[in-house]
């Protein structure tokens, strides 16, 4: 019983996901899940982001988190549309269901916007089984949070499109092997496009920025 109601659960998640993938498409916009752990740097990387694209295309957001709008608010000095989720009201879930998602989509002229970033709940278990109706996902992971994440969190890296190989200012100062890390997650998800970079000093985002910008193109 328990297996057909979760299973069931999915089954409406994604009809909803389905129908915001399409919504999307007709406006001719793109949407981007950024997911992964709490205190991975997804924030942060929304602001660079949005930094290296101002002035040259329309970029909607949407903020996940349980409680407060602490990150929204980081991200309010860029002049774009944000819409605020918060989990606790129906339950606390450490995900963004699709239908959450569908509501918060009202909030934003999609016809007036190329680019939709959607930043999940900081998790790196639940945001990965749940379709949001998005284009492309991407797991950021922090350099301290382990070479074996990828191993022992699977679907995480097998569902995303790209991996955001974050805080590489840290490597000098942290015992890990970074080709280890690619070649776990590789491991996983032969084809997933990995990008080593620093939020804070802005190594690497060009290549983070350029896999996006094809990614509107398409």
């Amino acid at each position: 019983m328990e297996i057909k109601v979760i299973r069931n659960i999915l089954e409406a998640n994604d009809l909803v996901a389905a129908g915001i993938r399409e919504r999307i498409g007709e406006a001719g916009a793109v949407m981007v899940n950024i997911m992964g752990s709490p205190g991975s740097g997804k924030t942060l990387l929304l602001e660079r982001t949005l930094e290296e694209f101002q002035g040259r295309s329309r970029i909607g957001v949407i903020e996940g988190d349980i409680r407060t709008s602490i990150d929204a608010e980081r991200l309010k000095r860029f002049d774009c549309p944000i819409v605020q989720i918060n989990t606790e009201p129906f339950g606390g879930d450490c995900h963004l269901p699709a239908n959450a998602v569908g509501k918060a989509l009202e909030g934003l002229d999609l016809g007036g916007l190329d680019l939709v970033l959607v930043e999940n709940v900081g998790n790196l278990v639940c945001p990965a089984e749940f379709d949001i109706g998005e284009n492309r996902k991407v797991v950021v992971l922090s350099l301290t949070e382990g070479e074996d994440k990828p191993l022992k969190y699977p679907l995480m890296f097998r569902e995303s499109h790209a991996m955001v190989l974050s805080k590489l200012d840290l490597l000098p100062h942290l015992d890990i092997d970074i080709d280890q890390v690619r070649k776990n997650a590789r491991s996983v998800n032969p084809n997933l496009k990995i990008f080593p970079l620093s939020a804070k000093t802005g190594e690497g985002i060009k290549a983070w920025i350029g896999w996006l910008n094809g990614e509107l193109k398409k």
